[in-house]
């Protein structure tokens, strides 16, 4: 093909003012000349588009670029209007665009002045679309995004399954397959999709040797930390993903209230603001996004210099994908990520309900995912290999496991059995099935194969069952085993692992990172320390029995142990940094008492040379909770509280829990008019008396003494009588 002849560094100065290509795209854009099906692994910032974009500028007829990002698709169709004599060079079709605005591009096409069209999926399946293609001359079909063809991508979109049958009703056209993360699964299911499996495979390496990647316990203080780590990168882009639009918003509230230069994204807000947000953030009015994965896919900003994930991603890709756009300039890139068993547990709980094929290959996901953030081996090695690279650097120096190492231990028996039970249950099995196995549990599914009878069923039972996911997932990394590619996950033992089991040697592996829950379910990470100053929580607990006799009143009724906990860890020295604290609102900052502590807390910072971070204070900010608001409004107008929940669309605990959270925060609700209708005056007065005279508000010790007569919602209820009359 003459194209092929072309001098391409000529025409890559000509049209993009670049003087050399980077890594395979000379390679690539030579494929795609040729008239080849081409396939391109490449990672985010690698310059995946000029793959297409060049090609389609050097050859005859139009190239249709699928994209599923209509961010992606303006943002690109700009810049190559930008670079080209002509307009019309490069147009979008997409449900954005009005008739005449469709009549135009259609001109342009036919014209043979644009030579790139960039098509969302939905578009290119529309009936008109496909006759109107049908008559003009296409170059080759490029894919954007590839991943979304595959059920095991982290952005399935069913419609990019069509796209192949579509190609084919249009007129056959090479194609480029183009993506930034994908496994061997992912890459086997793009290739058999789009019909293209002998396509000039190129991939790029993952390693992206600038960004730091650190995992963090996601405790109650994950607020803080991150308004910490935002402090001490003053004026520096980041952006913070979280799963959910609300948290998304509330989160932005509080960086703004910190003085944080912040805005919210995400798809439920209009196309005029999201538009809005993005420019803001490339002109830098502003520092921080703070979005759900909606955001980034078609920004090209190279200097964002942090990625932070509030939650813990649905899977490794995602994650993969949205720290890649840290650093893109090779500078600075710090990738941090809170990880809590709530959060995974969240996510498992929403795909409840989805059918069991999807649920199978969701929790395969999470699984990894959960693998990445407990793991102590080097974070750069274990998401390499995850994407089938192998990385043989002892210590990347570049991410918190490296930093700071922990020992190993010596696990050469653990992998031998390991391998054994893999070899004895003939490869069949999931990492989770042979851990069970190995410790001896008989879950339902070991029943059900009939495995508690085998002779090596809980073969490891005397070993910490703690050790084995390390010792399987540090085996993978080492080669001694992989997990099968068309049943993902189920262990298979490689030549390497055969070796082994024959002739075995040292294996020294280190153990994983532990998240013990305490009782909140909130994650402590092993090892961590509390800042918790004992000095000072022991003369606040004096000062509150000083107040609760003077007063006579519970010293839980003046300020709850939670609250003490933290005044002993923040250091608030004026009423307003006060109401900070948890469990303190604008009821309790109005007591008088309420000086006193803070008086306290001041003496003592004094006295003691303590150097409060006060930049690094965090304001809350007043909760836009609908729900609070309804709830005290409702009360006021004596509406029952049954009635209340029903209105609310919640349960009667819940909103016990609600009006709980209202009194223990300073705010005086009257519930007289619903206790009278519902409880005997005897038992409001027993339960009553009970509290006035208690050391605690727990509700454990108040059921084990009034349980025989009274209900736990009776005990609440009187409970938040007691608590909004004698503490508000």
């Amino acid at each position: 093909m003459k194209e092929g002849k072309i001098n391409l560094s000529a025409a890559l100065k000509k049209f993009f003012g670049f003087d050399k290509f980077k890594g395979d795209q000379e390679a690539i854009i030579r494929s795609v000349l040729d008239g080849k099906d081409t396939f391109v692994l490449m990672p985010t910032g690698g310059g995946k588009s000029l793959c297409y974009q060049l090609p389609s500028l050097l050859m005859d007829g139009v190239a249709i670029v699928i994209s599923p990002l209509i961010a992606l698709m303006k943002n690109q169709v700009d810049v190559i209007t930008n670079l080209s004599e002509h307009e019309g060079t490069a147009h979008y079709l997409n449900s954005s665009l009005n008739k005449a605005a469709i009549d135009q591009v259609k001109n342009d096409v036919k014209a043979g002045i644009t030579k790139l069209l960039y098509v969302a999926p939905e578009s290119l399946t529309k009936e008109d679309n496909v006759e109107f293609l049908k008559s003009v001359k296409i170059s080759f079909y490029a894919i954007d995004e590839a991943h979304c063809i595959s059920e095991w991508g982290h952005d399935f979109r069913p419609e990019y399954r069509r796209i192949r049958p579509i190609i084919n009703e249009i007129g056959r056209a090479p194609v480029i397959a183009l993506t930034a993360t994908a496994t061997d699964k992912v890459r086997t299911d793009i290739k058999k999709n789009l019909g293209i499996s002998d396509a000039a495979e190129f991939k790029s390496s993952f390693n992206r040797p600038n960004l730091y990647y650190e995992v963090r316990p996601k405790t109650k203080e994950v607020d803080k930390d991150i308004i910490r780590f935002i402090k001490q990168h003053p004026s520096k882009s980041g952006i913070i993903y979280c799963l959910s639009r609300k948290k998304v918003e509330e989160l932005a509230e509080i960086l703004k209230a910190n003085e944080i230069k912040a805005a919210a994204y995400h798809a439920g807000l209009d196309s005029g603001t999201r538009s809005q947000t993005q420019d803001d953030f490339l002109m830098e009015k502003i520092d921080v996004i703070v979005a759900t994965i909606a955001f980034g896919m078609g920004i090209d900003k190279p200097d964002v210099r942090f990625v932070i994930h509030y939650d813990i991603p649905k899977s490794l890709e995602g994650y993969y994908q949205e720290t890649g756009r840290a650093g893109r300039d090779g500078g600075e890139g710090i990738c941090l990520a809170f990880y809590s068993y709530k959060d995974l547990q969240k996510l498992d709980k929403f795909m409840e309900g989805k059918p069991v094929a999807e649920q199978d290959i969701g929790r395969q996901l999470l699984q990894e995912t959960a693998a990445y953030a407990e793991t102590s081996v080097c974070r750069r090695k274990m998401l390499l290999h995850y994407f089938g690279e192998e990385y043989t650097v002892e210590n990347c120096r570049n991410c918190d496991n490296c930093l700071h190492p922990k020992t190993k231990i010596e696990a050469e028996k653990q992998l031998v059995l390991t391998l054994q039970v893999i070899q004895a249950l003939k490869e069949n099995f999931r990492s989770d099935y042979i851990i069970d196995f190995i410790i001896g549990k008989e879950t339902e599914e070991i029943i059900a194969h009939k495995h508690q009878d085998h002779e090596l069923f809980g073969a490891g039972e005397d070993d910490d069952d703690k050790l084995w996911n390390p010792v399987i997932r540090q085996a993978l990394i080492a080669g001694y085993l992989k997990k099968e590619v068309e049943n993902y996950g189920l262990l298979q033992i490689t030549s390497a692992g055969k070796k082994f089991m024959k002739h075995p040697t040292s294996f020294m592996i280190v153990k994983d990172n532990e998240f013990v829950a305490d009782e909140d379910g909130t994650p402590e990470h092993e090892g961590g320390t509390s800042a918790l100053d004992p000095v000072l929580s022991a003369m606040l607990r004096d000062l509150r029995k000083k107040v609760s006799k003077r007063m006579e009143r519970p010293p839980y009724v003046i300020f709850q142990d939670v609250s003490i906990e933290q005044m002993a860890t923040d250091y608030p020295v004026t009423l307003d940094e006060l109401k900070n604290i948890q469990g303190v609102g604008e009821g309790k900052v109005k007591q008088p008492y309420a000086k006193e502590f803070v008086d306290l807390i001041k003496r003592y910072c004094e006295e003691n040379d303590i150097v409060r971070q006060a930049d690094l204070r965090v304001r809350t900010v007043a909760k836009k909770s609908m729900l609070k608001v309804k709830i005290i409004q409702s009360i006021d107008r004596q509406v029952a509280l049954d009635d209340i929940a029903n209105a609310q669309g919640i349960d009667f605990d819940e909103l016990l829990d609600e009006v709980e959270a209202i009194v223990y925060s300073g705010t005086k609700l009257n519930i007289d008019y619903f206790l009278e209708e519902v409880m005997d005056e005897d038992h409001i007065d027993d339960i009553y008396d009970y509290f006035a005279d208690s050391d605690t508000d727990s509700l454990e010790e108040a059921l084990k003494e009034l349980g025989g007569e009274c209900s736990e919602d009776e005990i609440r209820l009187v409970r938040i009588k007691f608590l909004s009359e004698m503490a508000n």
